[in-house]
């Protein structure tokens, strides 16, 4: 069972919403069974709920991206509580996300920015765990300070998105309940540390991703990414590993429901109008 734990299929690069569906439909015939759809912003949370009502093969995660953090209001803060609590009822959300800290671009790093991340990230993992769902985290140049506010507030884990840290690192979000996403970065032969990381943890840790229509695998790279290059990904990982494709498949997508258990049940055999 394959399932993309993190596809921003609602982006403009799909071109609308039309397209989006006919992209998951895509993935779906290619063997993808669920895509999990984080939100950015108080902009994008009625377009996430609305292609995982649509599409059979979707879920959605509600949050602030740390880079939408700069935009954001106080008040946003209490929105994404709202909405977390009606969307509660609904059995396609599945999780807090995408949030994080983000300390590579450089108009992030300046210390109020920074500041505000902290705050924003801290006060979306109480969410989560005043709520009891798991996070979907933005990484980028943060793990120790990510590890900090976990340790800290302590939501019910979830999944460190895009993982380039230590081993060190790995195993703390491990002890902590967490999964960690590889994807299309995995394919590059230069990338030696994310691909010892994907060869050497445990393969019970690790979840798969495209973060499209970002981070294409290196047989696409550089048109857009999508949904349906998952298995050929999945495929990567088994011969770094030296195991069979089935294997990844089963092992990885049993992962993913244990990081998001919402996602229990939502898996669909077949979608509506498939031969």
């Amino acid at each position: 069972m394959w399932i993309d734990t993190h596809c921003h299929l609602d982006a403009h690069e799909f071109g609308g919403v039309e397209q989006s569906l006919a992209v998951a439909r895509a993935a779906f015939d290619n063997g993808v069974s669920m895509i999990v759809i984080p939100s950015v912003d108080r902009h994008n949370f009625d377009l996430a709920a609305q292609l995982s009502s649509t599409a059979p093969n979707a879920s959605y995660a509600l949050g602030i991206h740390p880079i939408c953090v700069p935009a954001a209001r106080e008040e946003d803060l209490s929105l994404l509580r709202a909405r977390v609590e009606s969307a509660m009822t609904d059995p396609r959300f599945v999780a807090i996300g995408e949030i994080g800290l983000d300390f590579f671009i450089p108009a992030l790093t300046e210390p109020a920015m920074r500041e505000k991340q902290d705050h924003f990230f801290r006060e979306q993992l109480r969410i989560a765990r005043d709520f009891e769902l798991p996070v979907l985290m933005h990484v980028r140049r943060s793990q120790d300070q990510v590890l900090k506010h976990v340790r800290q507030v302590r939501p019910a884990g979830g999944i460190a998105h895009a993982f380039n840290g230590s081993f060190q690192q790995a195993q703390i979000y491990i002890d902590l309940g967490f999964k960690l996403g590889f994807g299309g970065a995995m394919t590059f032969t230069r990338a030696l540390q994310i691909r010892r990381l994907a060869t050497q943890l445990p393969l019970e840790a690790i979840v798969l991703e495209t973060d499209a229509p970002d981070i294409s695998p290196s047989w696409i790279h550089p048109a857009r990414n999508s949904p349906e290059q998952l298995p050929a990904i999945g495929a990567a990982l088994a011969e770094l590993r030296g195991v069979t494709i089935d294997a990844i498949a089963f092992q990885t997508g049993r992962n993913a429901s244990s990081a998001l258990p919402r996602l229990a049940g939502l898996i669909p055999a077949s979608l509506p109008g498939a031969v």
